[in-house]
């Protein structure tokens, strides 16, 4: 059992080690640093099922360390929640196949309503998304650890650490310190941590 659970976890690590490392991080970077901190935007961000959880968790992670996001769900931006959407604010959309149809869906009905930027995370750098997408991010379309080939699993896995390494580019090109992030997390074992870190 512990060689196959090994064999998984070097199947991981291969993933994660075969996220090309291109300009479009920097690119990302520099779009979400003009939308929301020079023209006080927000990032949304958005995914359906496994791709939205890790969408949800983006937008979290980055409000939690100084830059403002939120998560809007595709299907409740049909019914109301687009209103969420202002003018200077910019998109990340997650999408393993750049297929998906509510998201191609979001988009289209984003772009009448304001000409957003769109940075994408995606398996698949020939689809339709990326088309519209002005910085794309590349999982590497790594092969799934499931059995069946078909849960998402790694490509999920190479998803999250684009996430993650999206958090600390922002957290360092902003300048984030102890004392901002104390500002944000009131209570808990973190929030303690970072006020006595000073």
């Amino acid at each position: 059992m512990s060689d196959k659970v090994k064999k998984l976890l070097e199947k991981e690590a291969l993933a994660i080690n075969s996220i090309p490392a291109t300009g479009e991080f920097e690119k990302a970077v520099d779009l979400i640093y003009k939308q929301v901190h020079s023209k006080n935007g927000k990032l949304i961000c958005s995914g359906m099922g496994k791709a939205g959880q890790i969408a949800n968790n983006i937008a979290t992670t980055l409000s939690s360390t100084g830059t403002p996001s939120d998560f809007l769900h595709p299907a409740d931006a049909q019914h109301g929640d687009l209103g969420v959407l202002q003018k200077d604010d910019l998109l990340l959309f997650i999408s393993n196949s750049g297929k998906t149809r509510e998201i191609l869906e979001l988009y289209y009905l984003s772009q009448k309503l304001y000409p957003l930027p769109v940075i994408l995370i995606t398996g698949n750098p020939e689809s339709d998304l990326v088309r519209h997408a002005d910085a794309v991010l590349f999982t590497g379309n790594p092969d799934e650890v499931c059995p069946l080939g078909l849960t998402p699993t790694t490509s999920t896995t190479t998803m999250t650490v684009i996430g993650d390494i999206l958090v600390v580019m922002m957290m360092e090109k902003i300048g984030f310190t102890p004392e901002d992030y104390a500002k944000r997390h009131h209570g808990g074992y973190l929030g303690h941590k970072s006020r006595n870190s000073r």
